[in-house]
């Protein structure tokens, strides 16, 4: 494994070599190759739901090589090398972990809150002032709205039941149709997600992951609704399409 990785930094390093390095890998820098970052791993996440193992394998390397990638970029400017983020990560790993490499109590109640401890610390000490600190901008949208709320949701701020979040987003609804402009109906929209995010989130489901597999279902219908309309499909009355929408969902039971 040693020799492999050793074998991917070398090829790195030819790759942004000056005189005899590729022209597009020369010209990149951190802000530029963040698209194909964020691109590798959706890749990564698409591989694992379709459960392709070999294409797993595929996918984990050209996320890794995003990760020898930026260190390259960074080592260059003489900032940190591919071995300080190994370390950095091991580093805080063992640290999070003291139940595992430590002599630290193993209680799962003890564990769970010397994890957010942990992490509240490590926060601080990178300056961290609000409880929101540390919630990626560059996030899903959907992730990130759940990350925030589960953040505020720790001091306390947050719903004591579900009735609450129900109310909220009939209340959304009602603020998005009384709208009178675009700004408004925009911002009410918004709202209205967010409040969705919240009520998933109370019923302790991943919103990002409910989503991705509504999209996937709705997909996989829509499909199915344009095989059985053949190339007509597109002209046909809605109410025609949706008897075959109906057909489709019958399949899937059947």
């Amino acid at each position: 494994m040693t020799e492999q990785i050793a074998r991917l930094l070398n090829i790195m390093v030819i790759l942004r070599d000056p005189e005899r390095g590729c022209e597009w890998d020369r010209a990149q820098t951190h802000e530029t190759i963040v698209p194909h970052t964020i691109e590798e791993a959706y890749e990564v996440a698409e591989a694992v739901e379709r459960g392709d193992i070999q294409d797993l394998k595929d996918e984990l390397g050209d996320l890794l090589f995003q990760v020898i990638f930026q260190s390259r970029i960074a080592e260059e400017a003489q900032n940190f090398s591919f071995n300080d983020v190994a370390q950095a990560i091991s580093d805080k790993l063992e640290a999070r972990h003291p139940h595992i490499f430590g002599d630290a109590d193993q209680s799962d109640d003890t564990r769970d809150k010397r994890w957010e401890r942990l992490k509240a610390e490590e926060r601080a000490q990178k300056g961290a002032k609000s409880a929101l600190d540390g919630v990626a901008n560059a996030l899903p949208a959907l992730l990130r709205a759940q990350k925030l709320q589960k953040r505020a949701a720790r001091t306390g701020f947050d719903w004591p039941d579900k009735s609450g979040p129900i109310d909220k987003i009939h209340e959304e609804i009602d603020e998005l149709a009384r709208a009178t402009s675009s700004s408004d109906e925009f911002e009410e929209a918004g709202d209205l997600l967010f409040a969705v995010v919240n009520l998933v989130r109370a019923y302790e489901i991943d919103a990002e992951e409910a989503l991705r597999a509504a999209n996937q279902k709705f997909e996989t219908r829509f499909r199915g609704m344009e095989e059985l309309g053949g190339e007509e499909f597109s002209s046909l009355s809605l109410e025609r399409q949706e008897e075959l929408w109906q057909r489709v969902k019958r399949q899937e039971r059947d």
